[in-house]
């Protein structure tokens, strides 16, 4: 049924002869745009920086 989908063929699907669904191919939207929020907020500049208090919850206070 995918392939013929696919290929431009609509598949109805039924359930006690009721229509529930149609099987088409999907047909992108278009590109997605990055950056949206550019401009936005401020990355803090320790982002990437390890968390002191949070590591000591996932290994303990003492390596």
């Amino acid at each position: 049924m995918i392939a013929q989908a696919y290929h431009g063929e609509k598949i109805t699907i039924c359930k006690n002869n009721l229509p529930l669904v149609d099987l088409v191919a999907h047909k992108p939207e278009g590109k997605r745009k990055l950056g949206l929020l550019e401009g936005q907020f401020v990355t803090p500049e320790d982002f990437l920086e390890a968390d002191r208090e949070i590591e000591d919850m996932f290994f303990g206070e003492e390596r």
